[in-house]
Parts: structure tokens; C-alpha cells; sequence
């Protein structure tokens, strides 16, 4: 196992998932904050809301697709999914299905999915277990190198701060993994995830990863972000939930949760999005 990594586990649920890796030789090639002005975005996915859980009644049989000796209805397969709504953004339609990935289709998508999770459990060489043996969540750094490894992505860069965060998000959809408050689960009517102001206090769940698909809103004052105003949405994994299938959170939220937090942004240069 490498020696130099930062790794913060949590007990796998089967709609979360997500361990937090760090990898010292990533992070150096972060994006830092150049000054550019930040603007809202938005980056449409191509392919329907994603849902790790329900996989029975999506048509997903574990036991026949994958080996297992007893169907399971959720997987704790959050970054391959994560990745896979981040895949659909930056691949044309034509890329997509070269690389296997059925754009039309939410349950073929979703076996993509869980290949890609397959995948970075074994790229996670931190822990020995891998699915469909065992499911052991993974990493968004794994997930990331996998991507690389099929030829998907040219590089993947980090950021560590709001405002490198804000100035990725100019440029395209990223991947956040996240510790995951209880509160969380029950987004407001607006999908608003930290909409309690007490969500730091209810219990973790666990870790989770979702790819942050629109700055939708900023915030500056006198040159400076307000993060209490500026805000970030997410496509999540999990069907229908919230605002149709996609949650918010405030950008304050993100520094509140930000050691427990990495954001890593693969990326294709040059394709026309």
C-alpha cells in the first residue's frame, strides 16, 4: 500500500460509499486561484438521474451480472456513479457510446456505473478487498485514475479552496466527495441539503460522493466571495431524490466541511461541449 496518502475511511452504507483519499502528488497539480472573474455555470449531464439503490426493480440482477450469490438492491457505488453523470457531460454523444456508455438509457447507464466502481475498488490499492467480492466503497481518486487508465480523460486536477473550487467550475463539472450529516438526507424544498442550520450536529452517515454540475450562484462583495450566497448544485445518485434527482449547498457549507472534503476535476481539453 502506498505510504504517503492521507486516508479517512467510513463505514459503508449502500447509498453512500465514498472514502477520502489523498494523494500529496495529485494535489500538486491543483488549479490554483488566478483572480479570473467567477460567473455563474452550468453543465447539463447527458444521460437520466442515476439511482444506486433500487437496482431490483431497475432490472439490475446482481447475482446474474455480476456473480454475486444473492441479488443486493443498493451498492455502495456513489464515485462510479459520480463519475459516470461527469463522463456524460464531458463526452459527445459518439464518445459516449464508443466508451460503452448508453446516454438513453438510465439502467444501461447505471451498469456502467457500477463498472467504473468496480474498477476503482481494485485502482484503490490502499485496501485489499474489491467488489463484486465485497462492497467496500472506493475513492474519488480512484475513480479519477480509472477514468485515465480507459483513455476517458486526459488529466484530472484538484482544488482546495472556494474560490479555486468556484474557478473550476468555469470550466466544467466536478467531482466532491463529502462526509455526509443525516441532515443531508432530508434536502428542503428547494434541495437545499444544509437547510438546517443545526446539520452539523446530526449524525454522520458516512461518506459520499456527487458531481457538482452548476455554480448557480455568486456571490462577491468588495471583491470577495460571500459564501453564505454563493451556491453550488449536484446531481446525486439516488433516483428522484430532492429537487429531481439534484441537491444544493451553500458555499459555506463547503468550508465548514472542507478538511473532510476533496474535489478533483477530471477533464478532456478540446472537446466542443
Amino acid at each position: 500500500m502506498p505510504t504517503d496518502l492521507t486516508i479517512h475511511t467510513y463505514d459503508t452504507a449502500p447509498h453512500l460509499g465514498r472514502h477520502q483519499v489523498l494523494d500529496p502528488r495529485s494535489l500538486a497539480y491543483r488549479r490554483p486561484y488566478g483572480g479570473q472573474p467567477l460567473r455563474a455555470t452550468e453543465w447539463e449531464p447527458r444521460i437520466p438521474v442515476l439511482d444506486q439503490q433500487n437496482l431490483i426493480a431497475q432490472g439490475i440482477c446482481t447475482s446474474r451480472d455480476y456473480g454475486l450469490d444473492d441479488d443486493v438492491d443498493a451498492l455502495s457505488s456513489c464515485t462510479g456513479n459520480a463519475a459516470t453523470t461527469l463522463l456524460s457531460i464531458l463526452l459527445t454523444k459518439e464518445q459516449a457510446t464508443g466508451a460503452g456508455l448508453n446516454t438513453d438509457d438510465a439502467t444501461a447507464a447505471e451498469h456502467y456505473a457500477i463498472g467504473l466502481y468496480a474498477d476503482a475498488t481494485e485502482r484503490d490499492q490502499w485496501q485489499d478487498a474489491q467488489w463484486p467480492s465485497q462492497d467496500v466503497g472506493s475513492s474519488g481518486l480512484g475513480v479519477a485514475k480509472v477514468l485515465r487508465d480507459r483513455g476517458l480523460i486526459d488529466q484530472y486536477g484538484h482544488a482546495t479552496t472556494a474560490e479555486e473550487l468556484c474557478a473550476l467550475l468555469q470550466t466544467g463539472p466536478v467531482l466532491m466527495g463529502l462526509s455526509w450529516y443525516a441532515a443531508f438526507s432530508e434536502p428542503d424544498a428547494s434541495g437545499f441539503v444544509d437547510a438546517d442550520p443545526n446539520w452539523a450536529s446530526s449524525p454522520l452517515e458516512g461518506g459520499h460522493e456527487v458531481c457538482v454540475t452548476a455554480l448557480e450562484a455568486v456571490a462577491v462583495e468588495d471583491g470577495v466571495l460571500n459564501p453564505e450566497q454563493t451556491i453550488l448544485r449536484f446531481r446525486n445518485s439516488w433516483g428522484s431524490w430532492a429537487d429531481h434527482g439534484e441537491g444544493r449547498l451553500r458555499l459555506s457549507t463547503y468550508l465548514a466541511l472542507r478538511a473532510e472534503i476533496d474535489i478533483c476535476q477530471p477533464r478532456l481539453d478540446g472537446v466542443t461541449r
